[in-house]
């Protein structure tokens, strides 16, 4: 018999599922939104993506906070339309 070995998960499946058992980091908000690493940080700077908290140096996104900004936008887009 082989090992079973348990797929990565798609970090976009994040948002279509329930609350993940884990924060999320700067690379599954890029890999969600399709994005570069780098426009993940600039969001962050800029103050204009999801917000993120820090756990020391760790920069970390809490998944209600990423799924409330997501509903944020798309209201925003569906207003100036």
């Amino acid at each position: 018999m082989s090992p079973t070995v348990s797929p990565v998960a798609d970090p976009r499946a994040t948002l279509r599922g329930g609350l993940p058992d884990r924060y999320l980091t700067p690379d599954d908000i890029a890999g969600m939104f399709e994005v570069p690493i780098e426009t993940v940080y600039q969001w962050r700077k800029k103050r204009t993506g999801p917000p993120g908290f820090r756990i020391g140096k760790h920069l970390r996104y809490d998944p209600a906070d990423v799924r409330a900004y997501v509903t944020q936008r798309k209201d925003a887009d569906r207003n100036a339309a």
